[in-house]
């Protein structure tokens, strides 16, 4: 799978319930191919295995994953800890057999480098501050999208 990486999380740890004392890392990210489809990816592993390759690639870089093991998501699980997208899928990286290779857009193919600026909600699901502000009592208790752009940071 070759994409531009559009999200990524930090990397966390957990205790490891197979091996008392010992922890599990993992972090997850989304990839994107199209302006239709990205898909999330998931890693778990040693400490120094998911910090090295956390570490390897940051957010608009391409990446080519290798031998990744395709799993059906629990969307009510799945989608309160990552992006929601529109595949019943998730790929999960094993250090064992997966591979991630990093390399740049301009590389393999520019109109990769253009899907990092889509949103990744269906433009119709957006309220704006407007809406918001003038029918705040009606939504309250809902959750909402809101499409926002950063005017200056100070």
């Amino acid at each position: 799978v070759i994409g531009v990486v559009i999200g990524k999380t930090d990397v966390r740890g957990f205790p490891d319930r197979k091996n008392i004392g010992s922890e599990r890392y993992t972090f997850s990210f989304t990839i994107r191919d199209s302006p239709t489809y990205f898909i999330n990816v998931n890693s778990w592993g040693r400490e120094d295995y998911i910090r090295t390759l956390s570490e390897s690639f940051r957010v608009g870089d391409c990446v080519t994953i290798e031998n990744p093991l395709v799993q059906s998501k629990e969307a009510e699980r799945e989608e309160k800890f990552n992006p929601v997208t529109p595949s019943c899928y998730k790929l999960l990286l094993s250090e064992n057999h997966s591979v991630v290779k990093t390399s740049s857009c301009y590389e393999m193919d520019t109109k990769l480098l253009s899907l990092l600026h889509l949103p990744v909600k269906d433009p119709q699901d957006y309220y704006s501050l407007g809406d918001i502000i003038a029918n705040g009592q009606s939504l309250d208790g809902r959750i909402l999208n809101v499409l926002a752009a950063v005017m200056s940071v100070s």
